[in-house]
């Protein structure tokens, strides 16, 4: 029967979903996880070997002439914990509202940053999130800015240059702190660091020649990292080294892709930004506009390895007697949308938004996410903004939705005269389809109207899948209840029965409240129409809600949530609809049929 056609259609297209899910998502995520370990396990032998050799050295090759010097901790890591590792080195405070830290003196480096309004997990006792570590922890990152000198520049400050603070020793948004350095050539080096309320911080360096002839040197910055994310670089999200500059445009190089080609130079730039991307959290610098600059995107192994993003501009000329101020800034916290979009349209920052990894479906994802946020600020709910969200599209859709299930319904009317026409031209398949066209023609029924439906909401689960996954919006954003984190799948499960039983399951049997409820909907929703009469299809009819149940319980609970009341909400539109048109609605029967006794054979 024709329903039975689009009962599999529309099977297929929720399949679909569900397909493309596990092959762009969890594959590359157990791959990656695979990849972490391994990553992981080479890197501590490593870090074992070097510390037996010879702890603090440099091992690392010098610098060319011309080039950015070589980064420093490519030494063994310290055996000491964070604490003891900042205090090896003399530094001025941040404090921020956004940002607590400081500046290492050496190097004039940031190593030492946590987000003030983020955790690494939902309990309040949770740890603040440490985004930039020194270089001789496992897991250093920072971000520096210096200069590449010559012969007649003489020492010239680098990763290892000892600054000293001239006034001010705590940088706020309203009290930038001064750092001034000298060297044998008559060079006297001056660098301002501020910051505003968020997570920008501006370096504005001026170099004052004392000397009797003009000296020549280039700016550099990079964003060095040793490690990297346990899971990252997934088909959904990119995580890894990331810029916007030349005429290139994007740069997206995942940790595994640089860790093969090793170093990557797009053209020379006027403007644009480069640096390292996580999933929530960034650090970017964007390079002074006064010269053009030449981006790279690179993977070290000398000493240990690491990954970086750098510029180096063109030589900046000092003449006798004159100075000269190069200003760059520095992107370091998380990727919340409001914030990115005001320092790209603020501060005049080429695509700065292209930061947040929105995907191929842009135009679909940005105002799903506009829509969920703007709804979020009325309700003080995620979750409620998603389930509002749900409505809204709902209507949008209402009045295509509304022709096909007013055709779904007038195909269950015409359904004797289908059967009727089957039998008359059964011997002749052609006058059988044309019998069938005609038949369409007369009753104005779309025999694909059942797909439609659940076609609609294929770039609508996505794109909520995408802002569920990539913004940090919904990082830890709480529903009602157990749901503390709507990014987060459904933490109970049936088979502990929620929580009562403590055990740790696997992750397959963790099928929590929400999945079970988005099962029994979606049940609910295919028991509206008939049962096939063939047994491989009613089988099927009935078990496909139990096994989208297992499949969805991994997805995020808010994910999970649409997907539970859109179906409560098509169950009754369905419902009315078919009311109006007065065709029989099959729920009630197929619901008793389930629970009557089968009779036997011999009956």
């Amino acid at each position: 029967m024709e329903n039975n056609r689009n009962f599999f259609i529309t099977i297929a297209l929720s399949v679909l979903i569900l397909a493309v899910w596990q092959y762009f998502y969890v594959l590359p995520r157990s791959e990656a996880q695979r990849e972490a370990a391994r990553v992981e396990q080479q890197r501590i032998e490593e870090q074992k070997k070097a510390a037996d050799t010879n702890p603090g050295t440099d091992t690392g090759t010098p610098a060319a002439p011309g080039a950015i010097p070589n980064a420093p901790g490519t030494d063994a890591v310290t055996p000491a914990g964070r604490e003891q590792a900042l205090a090896t080195t003399t530094r001025a405070k941040i404090d921020t509202p956004s940002l607590e830290g400081s500046i290492n003196l050496t190097g004039a480096r940031l190593d030492d940053l946590k987000l003030k309004h983020y955790t690494e997990t939902v309990d309040k006792n949770s740890p603040e999130i440490s985004l930039l570590n020194p270089a001789a922890l496992p897991n250093g990152y920072y971000a520096e800015i210096g200069f590449v000198g010559n012969d007649k520049t003489g020492a010239v400050p680098g990763p290892e240059t000892v600054w000293a603070v001239d006034g001010n020793a705590t940088l706020t948004p309203t009290t930038p702190v001064t750092l001034t350095y000298s060297n044998d050539k008559g060079l006297t080096f001056k660098r301002t660091f501020s910051v505003d309320t968020n997570y920008m911080f501006t370096v504005s360096d001026t170099v004052q020649n004392a000397g009797t002839a003009a000296v020549s040197l280039s700016n550099y910055g990079r964003v060095t990292r040793f490690d990297k994310p346990l899971v990252a670089s997934t088909y959904v999200l990119h995580e890894g080294l990331i810029g916007f500059t030349g005429t290139e445009g994007l740069q997206e190089h995942k940790y595994a892709s640089i860790e093969k080609d090793k170093q990557f130079t797009p053209g020379k730039s006027t403007d644009g930004w480069l640096g390292i991307t996580d999933k929530y959290w960034a650090v970017t610098l964007v390079p002074t506009e006064k010269q053009p600059f030449q981006p790279r995107y690179a993977y070290f192994e000398d000493g240990r390895h690491r990954y970086q993003s750098d510029f180096l501009t063109d030589p900046i000329t000092v003449d006798a007697g004159q100075s000269a101020t190069v200003e760059s800034e520095i992107f370091a916290g998380a990727k919340e949308v409001g914030k990115i979009n005001a320092y790209a349209e603020d501060r005049h920052i080429k695509r700065f938004d292209l930061l947040i990894d929105w995907g191929w479906f842009h135009f679909i994802t940005k105002p799903m996410f506009w829509l969920i946020d703007t709804l979020y600020k009325f309700f003080g709910n995620f979750g409620l903004a998603i389930l509002a969200t749900t409505v809204i599209v709902k209507a949008i859709f209402y009045p295509l939705a509304n022709k096909s299930y007013a055709s779904m319904a007038n195909m269950k009317k015409v359904q004797p005269k289908m059967l009727e026409i089957r039998e008359k031209y059964a011997d002749d398949k052609m006058k059988q389809q044309q019998a069938m066209m005609e038949l369409y023609k007369t009753e104005k029924i779309n025999p694909l109207a059942g797909c439609w439906p659940v076609a609609l909401q294929i770039p609508v689960f996505f794109s909520l899948y995408k802002v569920l996954y990539i913004t940090i919006e919904m990082r830890h954003a709480p529903f009602f209840g157990w749901i503390q984190d709507l990014a987060a799948p459904d933490p109970t499960s049936l088979f502990n029965l929620f929580g009562l039983i403590p055990v740790t399951l696997p992750h397959m049997l963790m099928i929590g409240v929400w999945p079970l409820i988005m099962g029994v909907t979606m049940f609910l929703q295919m028991r509206m129409n008939p049962t096939p009469p063939d047994p491989t299809q009613a089988a099927i009819f009935t078990w496909m809600p139990v096994i989208f149940t297992f499949m969805m319980a991994g997805f995020p609970a808010g994910l999970v949530i649409y997907w539970a009341w859109n179906n409560t909400l098509s169950i009754l539109q369905q419902g009315v609809i078919m009311k109006r048109q007065g065709a029989k609605i099959e729920l009630w029967d197929n619901l008793v049929a389930l629970f009557r006794k089968k009779p036997s054979p011999a009956e």
